[in-house]
């Protein structure tokens, strides 16, 4: 076996999101010198699942063995059916385990990424599951950095006390990046209230949820468009009376009996 591809494994391993838990499995892998290998491990989100197969394949030139990938079967709490999708591993912008998990559940993260000529390029990434591609993965929508969503100027917009202290909005920020949903404190008339928020880059806003997890910025704007739909009826219920009225083809009952009164006399 390669020791030093050994130790360098181990680390993607454990810097990709599994820990150590898998060092004694991946090195008697290894020793076994077979074309590839698969390792199995299984991940805990409070009542949802993850498990997940780490894939492993031998050079053909040489005893180097390289971390391809790793495939989630993701089963949320009371879902039917589970979620399934590979991540690939690029050298040095993996999506971690915490990460994929976050993509799994609709949430968008921020990563540093590259392309095909190796040039480096920030992006929010987030999961389309309405479309999928020829190997049955949920696409990737890239959100670059030139589309504009500037996450810091979006929490301002929002009276949360965290921003008020350099550490904790440093940490708030660095939190929504990794796609987590991060529990904040809103001051409204001076009362603290819980709420929690996640990134919304497509929409260049953040999603807001109360402390059962349901989404208020949501509810609020459909009310707002359901208040604007009232208020539209009513308006267009007066314009259309006034214009009747100025036609002179309706005119009010009691008019024209006056008017029938007048003329008999």
């Amino acid at each position: 076996m390669n020791e030093k591809n050994f130790e360098y494994l181990r680390d993607q391993v454990k810097y990709t999101g599994f820990g150590d838990g898998l060092e004694e499995e991946l090195k008697e892998k290894m020793q076994q010198q077979k074309p590839g290998f698969v390792i199995d491990h299984e991940a805990y989100y409070g009542d949802d699942v993850a498990r997940v197969s780490l894939n492993f394949k031998k050079s053909e030139q040489n005893d180097m063995y390289f971390f391809n990938s790793y495939k989630i079967d993701f089963l949320k709490e009371n879902a039917k059916e589970s979620l399934e999708q590979t991540f690939y591993i690029n050298k040095g912008s993996n999506i971690t385990m915490k990460e994929a998990y976050n993509l799994l559940e609709g949430r968008a993260v921020n990563k540093e990424l590259s392309n095909k000529e190796g040039q480096r390029y920030n992006a929010w990434v987030q999961m389309d599951f309405k479309e999928t591609d020829t190997s049955g993965n949920f696409k990737l929508n890239h959100y670059h950095q030139n589309y504009g969503y500037d996450l810091e100027n979006t929490l301002s917009r929002h009276p949360i006390k965290e921003l008020e202290n350099p550490k904790f909005k440093e940490d708030l920020i660095d939190s929504i990046k990794k796609g987590n949903l991060q529990s904040v404190t809103f001051l409204k008339d001076g009362k603290e209230i819980k709420y929690f928020v996640e990134a919304n880059p497509q929409f260049k806003t953040i999603n807001v949820y109360d402390g059962n997890r349901q989404r208020i910025n949501n509810r609020q704007s459909k009310d707002e468009k359901q208040s604007e739909g009232q208020n539209k009826t009513i308006k267009d219920s007066k314009k259309q009376s006034q214009s009747t009225a100025g036609d002179g083809e309706a005119v009010p009952q009691e008019k024209k009996s006056r008017r029938r009164q007048s003329n008999s006399m």
